[in-house]
């Protein structure tokens, strides 16, 4: 079997080490990827650190023309980034080309962003010894940075990193989860093609074991860090990192309260099915708790249930696939155990419930202590637990009643409803008639409490990676 190489400081690069890559789906080994160690990280880094000027000094123009270029090249390559997402990831191939459809819009709106990277101008008369005087700023990269990326969503989440840092001129290190390395080294070979070339040594993607990170979070030449996983490693990289800006996106346990106002069942419950239960509930913003008015609960467990049971499970390469394996058996032997350690506290089950290795069927859960795990802490599976509600406030008491602060939706046509949702939900995101998994890539995204700090989305993602800098006249 071949080794697929990296790339350090823009350039294929081999190891004696390599890594074994596995498909959820079948369980065997799909390839080998040449593996960092800390020493090879290090060195990517130095090149990335040695790049920032000539990065910094690049024009708008060019940093466009580049980030164009990405985007036109995964879009040629579209198929083979979806089958090679479904191959690793064990995605269902509908969701898989969804992903690539949004990686090609996120580097095309970094390549958008990328010319209105700009300051303003300010009066500084407003006190006597500032009069005649006004300030200018402008927005400068902050140097090399560190990037972490998860397993879920290999090409897109990668693309909400590297696109941003590419607009607003910093070098960087990409580190993409062991389990998901192919979709990154694909995305690798795209960058490394496209015209106008980066500056020499600005950028690595390469493959690497946690334990063999700490340059990448412990080095001072790191300006930022962005980590994009699990709440626990999250807060602990933010402890070690050596810089002062660390943003996170980390777990979440989105809730949606259906309105007692709101008749559509039909449209709110399709859309709640999809954002439970697609790629296997193994999204950050999945749907995790629903809170319905009590008096329709039980047409809400039905609908649902029905739902659940109706998901196609088949082959992943099948388009008409609805619902796969997770990452590996090990995951699904923990959603497994969160579910009947529900059921042994009192919850019911609707639908689902039972394991096959690494496949879990779609869970509909009730009755659920607000102490177990299942609703207040993050499944990352697909389950989805419902709950009543007899007025609005315990409706939000309910939605807030986690650690977790990520996204979270509403259905409903009241407008002073949608404000109070707004302003009392602990979430950095309020979704309105639609799912809580539903996400547009260039609006600002980022939780709240243990849900992560700092904001992706393009043009937020441009801000956390440059700093301001004032001249006074």
């Amino acid at each position: 079997m071949a080794v697929r190489p990296g790339f350090l400081g823009g350039q294929p690069w081999s190891s004696a080490r390599t890594w074994p890559v596995r498909s959820p789906e079948s369980g065997a080994n799909v390839a080998q990827v040449a593996l960092a160690g800390a020493a090879e990280l290090a060195e990517a880094l130095a090149a990335a650190a040695a790049a920032a000027p000539g990065m910094a000094a690049e024009p708008a123009y060019v940093r466009q023309e580049r980030l164009y270029a990405i985007a036109a090249g995964i879009e040629a390559r579209a198929e083979e980034f979806a089958r090679c997402i479904v191959l690793e990831a064990g995605k269902p191939m509908r969701y898989a080309r969804g992903e690539v459809e949004r990686a090609v819009r996120t580097f095309r709106a970094a390549g958008e962003e990328a010319v209105r990277v700009h300051g303003e101008v300010l009066p500084l008369d407003s006190v006597a010894r500032g009069a005649g005087r006004q300030g200018l700023t402008r927005r400068v990269p902050v140097g090399a940075c560190s990037f972490i990326t998860p397993f879920n969503f290999p090409l897109n989440l990668a693309a909400h990193k590297v696109a941003p840092a590419l607009a607003a001129g910093c070098p960087f290190v990409l580190k993409p989860a062991e389990k998901t390395p192919l979709t990154a080294l694909l995305l690798a070979e795209v960058m490394a093609a496209a015209r106008p070339q980066a500056p020499r040594g600005a950028w690595s993607v390469l493959p690497a074991l946690p334990q063999d990170t700490a340059p990448l979070i412990e080095d001072a030449r790191v300006k930022l860090l962005s980590f994009t996983g699990s709440a626990r490693v999250g807060w602990e990289l933010r402890r070690r990192a050596a810089c002062a800006k660390v943003v996170l996106e980390l777990g979440g346990n989105a809730a949606t309260i259906l309105g007692e106002d709101w008749e559509d069942l039909e449209t709110a419950l399709n859309r709640c099915s999809v954002g439970a239960f697609a790629f296997s509930g193994q999204v950050c913003i999945k749907l995790q708790r629903l809170l319905v008015p009590r008096r329709r609960f039980d047409a809400v467990a039905d609908g649902m249930s029905r739902r659940a049971a109706a998901l196609r499970r088949g082959p992943l390469l099948d388009p008409e696939t609805e619902i796969g394996p997770l990452i590996t058996t090990e995951a699904a032997a923990r959603v497994s155990d969160w579910i009947e350690q529900a059921r042994a506290g009192g919850a019911r089950i609707h639908a689902g419930g039972r394991r096959d290795g690494a496949f879990v069927e779609p869970t509909v859960l009730s009755d659920v202590p607000r102490h177990q795990p299942a609703w207040c802490d993050e499944i990352f599976g697909p389950v989805l637990v419902i709950a009543p509600y007899d007025d609005f406030e315990e409706a939000l008491a309910l939605a807030n009643d986690t650690p977790y602060g990520l996204q979270a939706s509403l259905f409903t046509h009241d407008w002073r409803r949608m404000e109070r949702a707004w302003s009392a939900l602990e979430v950095g995101q309020v979704i309105l008639n639609e799912s809580p998994a539903w996400r547009s890539d260039d609006m600002p995204y980022g939780g709240v409490k243990r849900s992560g700090l700092g904001r992706e989305g393009v043009r937020y993602a441009i801000e956390e990676m440059t700093e301001l800098r004032l001249l006074v006249l």
